[in-house]
């Protein structure tokens, strides 16, 4: 059985040159050279991309976790000392410099400017 391309005998231009030739079965380049030549490209254009710096993941030390069980906050802790469950992210955060709780940043914004620690109000 003959592969589904190998009849085609028609007139296409090179992708690495524009040239026309006569394309003979599955035959894409006018030339090795221009195979070659388009490898080549590629093979630099995706070296490029890997020297692209990778985004940065948030580190997990100044990240607050909350037990979904004993609702239980903990500071770069993804489990759970006393129930032994693997606890939910909460986002990012520090800990309270008033009472020394894990506290998250979005805690923080939904209660407005007057719960910032060393503000007129407090956290929960």
């Amino acid at each position: 059985m003959a592969s589904r391309n190998d009849g085609r005998n028609d007139r296409g231009a090179c992708p690495a040159c524009g040239q026309l030739f006569t394309r003979v079965g599955r035959r894409r380049w006018c030339s090795d050279a221009c195979r070659q030549a388009a490898w080549r490209r590629r093979r630099s254009a995706l070296a490029a991309a890997a020297d692209l710096p990778a985004l940065p993941r948030p580190a997990r030390e100044h990240t607050v976790y909350e037990c979904p069980d004993c609702q239980a906050r903990y500071l770069g802790w993804q489990r759970c000392d006393d129930c032994g469950v693997f606890c939910r992210r909460v986002g990012p955060g520090g800990e309270c410099p008033a009472c020394g709780e894990a506290v998250a940043v979005s805690d923080l914004l939904e209660q407005g400017p007057a719960s910032i620690p060393g503000g007129p109000g407090r956290h929960k």
